[in-house]
Order: structure tokens, then sequence, then C-alpha cells
């Protein structure tokens, strides 16, 4: 044989080990997908659904306790159709641009749940997470089922570097998914629910900022947000999305003295609004942070940009108005998302 006949076989025997290697390796990575989609219940990896869309189904307080007792704090029905929980990193302290950030203003996890006509319920969230504990938390998002639809940034040079990754999951048990949401959690230093304290008077002109963006806000956590909705029907998987989840544009101040404040938020856009909205934002002296989408499956396909601001409050939402008005998005008539 040959020195070329010899080297060929040799070549050819390595290649066949590689594949034979390849294919042991994948078999338990499938098979340990398989094992956690069913301890959580969740088919978030499944087809979408075929045919007509399915629609929400109206919930009460009740039908949600046993969620709610998984996730180990009280949620909040929104319109009868979803349930919302809040997960605020008080535990941070973040600092973003000599701003010491507040985390209503951005530092707040949650997640939302949806029964739907077909039997199914929806897990939607969006998490705050430090760098270090990023990692972990994706693989216990995909050990869990569910899917990871986004990874970004809401804030510019902030200290420590905190990201924020949106998970997204379907199961016949609501329970089972929140058992899924609490193991994920568990991933990140996110504290217990926190004491609630009475409300304290905001130094800034709330008024001034609704009528300049023409919505009712609201004022908690030691900042204001006005929100608002997409007005057409989203769909995401083949199921109609409740009027706000998981298509909102929110604003939220925090005063920072002399009727200034930090602007912080995000805005849900269509294609054809993108650059309106980032050249009206750009306009008004407010810096652009990301633009990114935050499903994978949503119809019509939304993007969202994140952004910031310190300057005046009511300038500031004078300069969000001119945003909104190039968009299809209306006041939320309760003020929540």
């Amino acid at each position: 044989m040959s020195r070329g006949q010899q080297e060929d076989r040799r070549a050819g025997a390595l290649l066949q080990r590689r594949r034979l290697l390849a294919g042991a390796v994948l078999v338990p990575v499938l098979a340990g997908a398989g094992v956690a989609a069913a301890c959580t219940g969740s088919t978030a990896l499944s087809e979408p659904v075929k045919g007509k869309p399915a629609k929400p189904v109206p919930t009460a307080e009740t039908d949600w306790q046993d969620v709610a007792k998984t996730l180990g704090r009280a949620g909040t029905l929104i319109r009868g159709e979803y349930h919302h929980t809040a997960f605020p990193r008080g535990d941070l302290h973040v600092v973003s641009q000599g701003v010491i950030v507040r985390p209503a203003l951005a530092l707040g996890s949650h997640v939302s749940f949806v029964r739907y006509s077909d039997g199914m319920t929806m897990a939607m969230g969006d998490l705050v997470v430090t760098e270090c504990e990023l990692q972990s938390l994706s693989d216990a998002v995909h050990a869990q089922g569910f899917t990871q639809t986004a990874i970004h940034k809401h804030l510019l040079a902030q200290n420590p570097d905190i990201w924020w990754t949106h998970i997204h999951g379907h199961g016949p048990d609501p329970v089972a998914l929140a058992r899924g949401v609490r193991t994920i959690l568990d991933h990140t230093d996110t504290p217990p629910p926190a004491r609630q304290s009475a409300p304290v008077p905001l130094e800034l002109d709330t008024d001034g900022i609704d009528a300049a963006l023409g919505a009712k806000g609201t004022s908690d956590g030691g900042v204001h947000s006005c929100i608002f909705v997409r007005r057409e029907t989203i769909t995401d998987g083949g199921r109609v999305l409740p009027s706000g989840l998981g298509a909102t544009t929110s604003f939220t101040f925090q005063p920072l003295g002399d009727g200034r404040a930090a602007l912080n938020g995000d805005f849900a856009m269509v294609a054809g609004e993108v650059q309106n909205v980032l050249k009206a934002l750009r306009r008004g002296g407010i810096d652009l942070v990301e633009l990114h989408n935050h499903g994978l499956t949503d119809e019509p396909r939304l993007f969202f940009t994140h952004f910031w601001a310190v300057d005046d409050a009511v300038k500031l939402a004078r300069a969000l108005r001119a945003a909104v008005d190039a968009t299809n998005n209306a006041p939320a008539t309760d003020g929540v998302a």
C-alpha cells in the first residue's frame, strides 16, 4: 500500500470516529431535554398552534392561588386575562451614568400566566440577572423546558453589569410552569417579597408628565410610570396575547430633584415604525440603548427599543409623546401593563 493510500485510510478512520463521538454526545443531550420537559409539563418547544389562534380564557384571582403559592408571592390579575407577578431585584445596587437605579425604574423581573381556550397555559416573562448569574440561569431556562427568546440590556454604562432575558413556556399545568419559573429564579439572588411601605409623594410633576403624554400614569416604588399598548391584535405561537402582554410601551420616571428625572423604558414597534421612533427619541435628547425583538414567533413582528435620559421630566415626556404619535400605541386604560 502506498503512503498516500495509508494517509487516506487514516483520515477516513478519524472522520468515522468523530461521527460516532458526535452521535454519542447528541443522544444524552436530547434525552435530557425530554426529561426536563416532562418534569415541568412545558411544551415550549412544540409546534405553534395551527388553524384559528387560541384565545385567552377569562379567569379570577382564585384561579391562580396555587400558582402564587408555588411562586412564593402574590400576583395581580390584569383585566381578568392574565396573572402578573413581579420579582423586584431589591438586592442589587446598580448605578447608571451616576444615577442610583431604583428597582422600580429598571430592575424588576416579572412573569405572567395566561390560560387559553385550547387547555394550555402560557408563561411569559422578563428576568433581571447579573452577568455572573446569566449563564447558570440560561442553563436552568433550558433545563426546565422554557425557551429563551431575548438577551439584552436596558441600561447604559451600568455597574455592576446587568442583563435582561425573556422566557416563554407553554404547558397544560400552570402550577408545573410556576414550579419551573421558581427553579429558574433560584439561580439568582432575587430576594423574597419585601414588606409593603406607605406610598411617599414624588417630587415630580406627575400631572405635567401625564398631560404631555396624554395618558394617566401611576406612581409606585418611588417612580412614576405611563403605559401604552398596541392597538392591533398580537399573536405569538398561534395564541392571541392579552392586550399589553408582550407588546407594551412603557415609560418610567425616577425623580432626581428640581423637576428632573431619570427616564428608562421601551417602545413596542412594528418594522415600519422603528426609524421614526428612533429619530424622535434622538431629537428629544434621549439616548438609545438597544433595538431588538422580545419574542420569536409574534405576529405582527414586534421590535423593541430601550432608552435612557436624564433631564426635566415634562420635557422628556413631550419628546416621548412625539415618538408615541409615530406608532399604533394607545394609553392603557387602567394604567397597567
